[in-house]
């Protein structure tokens, strides 16, 4: 009883470290923010959404391509019936309020997804590559150069493009070729603590293989881990809106990339809806930096080198 309530005590005065150290960065605080106020539309969704834009009944609830209703405050010359809403609609007359919420469902499950397969995998290929060195070791690094030398995005369409565009296709796809450069990190750090003490008394009294890579190595690279999953849900929420804004997104889900692509297709910008085209295009950004930033205060608070200078 006594050991459990130390262990408590030392894991409360962790998280109180790494509490007052990571909200100490203006710029990770900021991104936690922004993100939490991304997860909070994500989970009160449809009740803040007026209109499900999957649906039929969605179609028409207002005119094609009308500015927002607040238009008529900088303008008053334009007439209440041409306006909708707070962001308008687009041309079909759904409204892009709507679009943006339930996007932001699809957007972050895709980013989050992806980035678990791909940090998944690459930090399995990083310890195992580590530990074991030798053909094994040149075998996983020779696989993992070949793939950072082929350019991803167009891989990633031409893949996209033969499996079909679905959401499902899109997380194996993103995910499955953006394990690379964790591989690399993870392993660089394994080679300098494999032939640590502390590994070396593992051995010693004869733990396993398996237990020393998951039980003691995998522990001590898990900080390396935490960065390189923040950063990677960004890039893959920004490749996510790539590849949808290029028309290899799921028709059925409206997310912010596909958004983009409808807006780009029904030439929203030369008719001057910016409201069709700036709202996913700024929740991408925000996103995209709040992970990036949350990376990089990660960093901050888990690198003993970064926390001395």
């Amino acid at each position: 009883m006594l050991k459990r309530k130390g262990r408590f005590s030392a894991y409360l005065r962790r998280i109180r470290s790494f509490s007052s150290e990571f909200f100490s960065n203006r710029l990770g605080v900021f991104g936690f923010v922004v993100l939490v106020a991304f997860a909070a539309v994500v989970a009160v969704g449809p009740r803040i959404a007026p209109y499900n834009p999957l649906s039929l009944k969605s179609i028409g609830v207002g005119p094609p391509f009308a500015p927002p209703s607040w238009i008529r405050l900088i303008d008053p010359s334009v007439p209440e019936s041409d306006t909708f809403g707070l962001l308008g609609t687009d041309e079909i007359g759904r409204d892009i309020f709507s679009q943006v919420v339930y996007g932001s469902r699809i957007s972050l499950f895709v980013g989050f997804s992806a980035a678990l397969i791909s940090i998944t995998v690459g930090t399995i290929v990083g310890l195992v590559a580590g530990y074991f060195g030798g053909i094994l070791d040149q075998l996983l690094m020779r696989a993992t150069d070949i793939l950072l030398t082929i350019p991803t995005l167009p891989l990633m369409i031409v893949l996209a493009a033969i499996l079909g565009s679905s959401i499902f296709n899109l997380v194996v796809v993103i995910g499955a070729l953006g394990w690379q450069s964790t591989a690399r990190i993870i392993r660089s750090q394994v080679l300098s603590l494999k032939e640590s003490p502390f590994v070396e008394s593992s051995r010693a009294i004869g733990s396993s293989d398996f237990r020393i890579i998951f039980r003691i190595l995998l522990p001590n690279v898990a900080p390396l881990v935490y960065v390189n999953a923040a950063l990677t849900v960004a890039n893959v929420i920004f490749l996510e809106a790539g590849l949808s804004f290029l028309g290899l997104g799921d028709p059925n889900h409206i997310s912010w990339g596909l958004m983009l692509f409808y807006a780009n297709e029904y030439m929203a910008a030369m008719r001057g809806a910016w409201w069709y085209v700036v709202p996913p295009g700024l929740c991408i950004l925000l996103v995209v930096m709040s992970f990036i930033f949350v990376g990089h205060a990660l960093d901050d608070v888990l690198n003993p080198r970064l926390r001395r200078r």
